[in-house]
């Protein structure tokens, strides 16, 4: 069995990245965030928020990313997406972790896409948000 990871990004080139960042993304990801955190402090919209949490690359920089697991097996190819941890798992670390230290990351994210030299690594850590704050694959 051979089983291998491909990243399929569907995110527009990186001029129209830069531009909607420079002109919509910083203020709109910030507000984005706010909200969500507003709906994480009830507990009917964590979903919600956890949900716009892990859409914060999206928002902030028009960067999505889907991965793709595929594996073959005598002749045969079958492309699923990357399993998840536990839902319970997933919410228990979202309590305990995920909202924090989301938070912390997000504004450091947008403390170095605020510098010309930290904006790769800004988006970069937008990229990763959703792993930070729900464990999300």
């Amino acid at each position: 069995m051979t089983t291998a990871t491909i990243v399929a990004k569907k995110n527009p080139g990186c001029l129209i990245q830069l531009v909607w960042f420079a002109l919509v993304g910083w203020w709109l990801g910030q507000a984005w965030v706010a909200v969500a955190w507003f709906f994480a402090a009830t507990i009917i919209g964590m979903p919600l928020a956890v949900m716009m949490l892990n859409r914060v690359p999206e928002v902030m920089a028009l960067r999505g990313e889907t991965e793709l697991l595929v594996r073959s097996w005598n002749g045969h190819t079958v492309v699923t997406e990357i399993p998840q941890y536990n839902i319970l798992l997933r919410a228990l670390y979202f309590i305990l972790v995920g909202w924090w230290a989301s938070a912390l990351w997000l504004e450091l994210a947008y403390a170095l896409c605020m510098t010309i030299i930290g904006l790769p690594l800004g988006f970069w850590m937008f990229d990763r948000t959703p792993a930070i704050v729900s464990l999300r694959r």
